[in-house]
């Protein structure tokens, strides 16, 4: 009997554990994901982030506002605190940006609306380059749930992905970022 009751437990475990994430198997638009590079300096900033927030607002659960500070406006001086990422740097010199605030919408180039060689645009364009992004039809639909142990310091992220169309390219990646408000 001790045998049976704890082979229904692993196995009740085991189902709960596998149980599928409610991801849609219908097409769907994309999101639009907007990097925004910013620092704790920089004197335009605050537009930028009115009008990103405008942007998620008129959207709602179609755009995903990320502020990666780096850059000269994001320097700490004295006591201030460093919202500085280890990434930061990298990203922002990814982007191609000649000016604060900038920002990236999917790390994609649009054209005509880059600040110099790469994705980073002014605050003037996220909109209309979000926009674009989020009428497009999506080849992937994703469910993601987080679990966090505070004592432990992991993250435990579970996905799953729903193709509704044949992915471009050979390879799919898929990126985590961890956002504090």
């Amino acid at each position: 009997m001790k045998r049976i009751l704890s082979l229904s437990i692993f196995s009740a475990f085991s189902l709960t554990s596998m149980a599928q994430l409610p991801v849609s198997t219908s097409a769907e638009n994309k999101n639009a994901v907007l990097e925004e590079f910013t620092g704790i300096y920089c004197q335009f900033c605050p537009d930028g982030h009115a009008r990103a927030q405008a942007f998620s607002d008129a959207n709602p659960g179609d755009v995903v506002l990320i502020n990666i500070h780096s850059g000269i406006y994001a320097n700490p001086q004295g006591s201030d605190p460093d919202f500085r990422t280890p990434w930061g740097a990298a990203i922002d010199g990814q982007s191609g940006l000649t000016g604060y605030p900038a920002g990236t919408i999917n790390r994609r180039v649009f054209s005509g609306m880059q600040q110099g060689s790469g994705t980073a645009m002014s605050r003037g364009d996220w909109a209309s380059a979000g926009a674009t992004v989020i009428s497009e039809s999506s080849y992937a639909n994703i469910a993601i749930e987080g679990d966090i142990d505070y004592s432990a310091r992991t993250l435990t992220v579970d996905v799953e992905t729903y193709f509704t169309a044949a992915a471009p390219g050979s390879t799919v990646k898929l990126n985590v970022a961890v956002l504090q408000s």
